[in-house]
């Protein structure tokens, strides 16, 4: 049945999508590749396999995404996690010291991905995880909650709003940043994805441009914000972040080669 399946889509995403439906994991179906399935199994395999061959993300149809060392449930209320935010991640990380209890945003939070994958990573952290979607911030306490992360706070509100009178050591953001109207957004994984999270403005900066404007009010002297955006982007973000009076100002690759991660100090 691997096989069949195999033709309508990728083999990797059967595999994925067996081992789902056996709440097992990919290497145990090489050790039981012979095994029979039953038919609700069998039903359910095929079913998630007509709706990949549809278009449907794998993560949305386990349910599960990882993401640095982290396992997350998302759903499509969320973003899917990429491979790309982890370089934030580290980013982030180079500028944290593990051993200070030191104060962290992360804006438009989505599944929790990078305010979870800090916490993990620096356990006296306090980290502020904001998402203007209640349904998001729903995934992202859950995840928190899985992953016994207590010093995360999930808060509801737009951008730069829930950090009112607060000031942070660090603020991390992945925002939409497509134009609207991109033909991206009819293709591929994109369709099933949620478009507030993914698209911002005509040129796609507007979520950036309200983020930097911002956001030197709630960080503290030598504060860093980081942001992620498209490959094409670094230059606009860069003279955001300089127009915004942030210094140390430059843009990052991911590790592709592109330039993705664009940050400034306070």
């Amino acid at each position: 049945m691997l096989r069949v399946a195999a033709q309508r889509i990728d083999a990797g995403d059967a595999r994925l999508l067996l081992a789902h439906v056996l709440h097992s994991d990919p290497g145990w179906l090489y050790a039981h590749a012979n095994d029979p399935l039953g038919v609700a199994e069998s039903d359910a395999f095929l079913a998630l396999v007509a709706r990949r061959a549809a278009g449907e993300p794998v993560a949305y149809l386990t349910g599960v995404q990882g993401f640095w060392s982290l396992s997350l449930a998302v759903t499509a209320d969320t973003l899917i996690p990429r491979p790309e935010t982890e370089r934030l991640v580290e980013l982030a990380l180079e500028r944290l010291p593990a051993d200070l209890a030191v104060d962290v945003a992360d804006l438009g939070t989505g599944s929790g991905a990078i305010a979870l994958a800090i916490a993990s990573e620096r356990p006296l952290a306090r980290v502020l995880a904001s998402d203007a979607s209640e349904a998001a911030l729903a995934v992202a306490r859950g995840n928190a909650a899985r992953l016994r992360l207590n010093n995360v706070q999930c808060v509801a509100g737009d951008w730069l709003a829930p950090l009112a009178g607060r000031c942070f050591d660090l603020i991390a953001s992945n925002p939409p940043y497509i134009e609207e109207g991109d033909a991206h957004l009819q293709q591929g994984d994109l369709r099933f994805e949620p478009p507030a999270a993914l698209a911002s403005g005509t040129d796609g900066l507007a979520a950036l441009r309200q983020i930097t404007v911002g956001a030197r009010a709630n960080l503290r002297p030598g504060g860093w914000l980081l942001l992620e955006h498209g490959w094409t982007q670094g230059a606009a973000v860069r003279a955001l972040l300089q127009a915004a009076g942030f210094v140390d100002v430059g843009t990052a690759a991911d590790l592709e080669g592109r330039e993705r991660i664009s940050l400034g100090r306070a």
